[in-house]
Order: C-alpha cells, then sequence, then structure tokens
C-alpha cells in the first residue's frame, strides 16, 4: 500500500458493489477471496453490498426498449460515485463503453471460457433442433447469428438470469437457449450445458467471460488493492475488443461479436456485425502488436462498416 496507507479491516470495510443475481455474487466473491489472498486481509475487511439494477427490475421487455445495457449498471455506479462503495464488479459484457466522469475500469480478473454454451432438455447440439423449434434468447447477437445459421428456428425473448432461464426451460417454453460458459463454470453448473459452442460457429459478446473491476479515478486506496490482483492478459485482449465495440457504436441494439487472443506474441483480433434480423453477417480479423491492440480494434471496425454500407444495423421488413 502506498505511504501511510492502512489496509481495510473490520472497522473500515472495503465495501463491494455488486448485483444480486448468485451469478453476480460469486463474481463478487471471487474478488473478494483474491483481494484477501493478496493482502492478508480477513473476510471482515471486505464487505458485499448488493444494490438493485433497473435492468435486474425489469423481466418482462427486451432491454432496448427500456435502456440498454447501462440499466445493469446505472445504479451501482451512482453507489460509487456517492461513495456508499469503493468498488465495483462486472461483467464486462455487460458494461458500455463509456465510463460516467470520474469513475474507471482499470482492473480485470482471469478470464473464463469465451464459449456460449447451448442448453436445451433434448437436442444435444444447435444442428439437432428440429425446424421450426422455439429458441429463448435475450441477446441480440446470439438471436442474430442463430437466424443467420438456421433462419426456419423461432425466436423468443428470454430475459432473466441464469436460474430464470433454465426455470423457462423447464417449463417448455422454448426447446433451447444459450448461456455463457463462463457463467455456468463460476456457478458450477458446467454440466447442465449440452455442449460449448465453439467460437468458428458463434463468435461470443465482446469481452465475455471477463470481470472487471471499477473504482473512482481519486480512490488511491482501491487503486493500490486492485493494482495487485489485476490480469493484463486480460487487460490487453480486453482493449482490442471494446476499442472494436466503440468504433462501431455498439449497444444491445446492435449485434455485434468480437474475440481477441494472444497469438505470436501479439493479439488476434476476430469480429463479427450482423443485421438484426440475421439475413446478413459480415466478419473479418486482424493481427497487431500488443500495444496497438485498441488501433486494431478501431480499424477491424472501420473495415466492417465499409462493407457494410448504409443501414445495415436496420431491421429488414
Amino acid at each position: 500500500m502506498p505511504g501511510n496507507m492502512q489496509l481495510p479491516d473490520a472497522k473500515h470495510p472495503l465495501k463491494i458493489g455488486t448485483r444480486g443475481s448468485p451469478l453476480a455474487l460469486a463474481q463478487a466473491f471471487e474478488t473478494r477471496r483474491r483481494l484477501m489472498s493478496a493482502h492478508g486481509m480477513g473476510e471482515d475487511a471486505c464487505e458485499i453490498v448488493v444494490i438493485k439494477t433497473t435492468g435486474d427490475q425489469v423481466q418482462d421487455r427486451p432491454l432496448k426498449e427500456i435502456g440498454g445495457k447501462g440499466l445493469f449498471t446505472k445504479e451501482i455506479e451512482e453507489a460509487l460515485l456517492a461513495g456508499s462503495i469503493d468498488i465495483a464488479v462486472h461483467s464486462m459484457k455487460d458494461m458500455p463503453v463509456a465510463q460516467p466522469a470520474g469513475l474507471v475500469i482499470d482492473c480485470y480478473l482471469p478470464r473464463e471460457d469465451v464459449r456460449d454454451a447451448f442448453l436445451s432438455p433434448n437436442a444435444s447440439s444447435l444442428d439437432e433442433l428440429s425446424k421450426g423449434a422455439v429458441v429463448g434468447s435475450s441477446s441480440l447477437r446470439r438471436r442474430a447469428q442463430l437466424i443467420h445459421r438456421r433462419p426456419d428456428l423461432k425466436v423468443v425473448e428470454f430475459r432473466g438470469n441464469v436460474q430464470t432461464r433454465l426455470k423457462k426451460l423447464d417449463d417448455g417454453v422454448a426447446a433451447a437457449t444459450f448461456l455463457a460458459m463462463a457463467g455456468l463454470n463460476r456457478l458450477g453448473m458446467a454440466r447442465l450445458a449440452r455442449a460449448p459452442i465453439e467460437v468458428e460457429v458463434m463468435l461470443p459478446a465482446v469481452a465475455q467471460g471477463a470481470i472487471g473491476i471499477e473504482r473512482r479515478i481519486d480512490d488511491p486506496v482501491a487503486e493500490a488493492l486492485l493494482a495487485t490482483i489485476h490480469d493484463p492478459a486480460t487487460g490487453e485482449t480486453l482493449a482490442a475488443e471494446r476499442a472494436f465495440l466503440t468504433e462501431l457504436d455498439g449497444s444491445c441494439e446492435t449485434p455485434i461479436a468480437g474475440l481477441a487472443l494472444h497469438h505470436d506474441d501479439g493479439l488476434w483480433l476476430r469480429g463479427e456485425i450482423l443485421r438484426p434480423d440475421g439475413s446478413e453477417s459480415l466478419r473479418g480479423e486482424i493481427t497487431s502488436s500488443i500495444d496497438d491492440g485498441a488501433k486494431a480494434g478501431r480499424d477491424l471496425a472501420r473495415q466492417l462498416l465499409g462493407r457494410a454500407g448504409t443501414g445495415f444495423f436496420s431491421w429488414r421488413h
């Protein structure tokens, strides 16, 4: 710790803000475990603070109708700015590309499995689904990728946390759905996946599988604590992916996929944009040095936008 700064303790705990879903809590507890191990702190030196977000409270409408990804972070970031929490733990694929003034994300935990998982009570793979089968998904990316690959399928809205979606599947609302392998792994529920879907078949969401920890820019204690648990390799890949997303002006209303990997001492970034109705998909890839990852992300986005032309992200009717 810098200077004479004291570690958090039972009297003055580090307050860790999170959503209240089982997965969000698992990610917050993982963050706490890593902080405790890195700094020799007791469990009572870190307090988990659950914050209800609009995105969690409104489950009956698609995200694009109620305001987008930021609805999973707005209340948490307001608490961070107000000082009622010290750090906030986020699934990075849910994070808007820009942070509010005064906040920064410069700590990432080691990335989990980036792949999507296929879940179905009967079919063992996407290709085994019968013609016209109903598939549930709340992700515009997954919906567009699925319809592009299997235009015969019917896709219905499937919002809610992991447990809610599994119950919908059990209730027969749909014949199959998708979740992130990372979330299932963190919940100890990987066995529920019929199979992971390889990235060559379904390129994942930007930053899928990554946990980011947000703090106030002017908080040197949080900065020092988090620096010890930051995973540079994850930060390097996310710099490329999120620059790609930023250049595309990505939101929950635009089907975008992207994945960067370390490759031959540099980065290999693959990206995909789709029409929302799944009628067209454009893919590209680019390699760069690690230091030029963000530039590579912007360059790949411009290449795909140049191929797409005006109105690519508009729905066809």
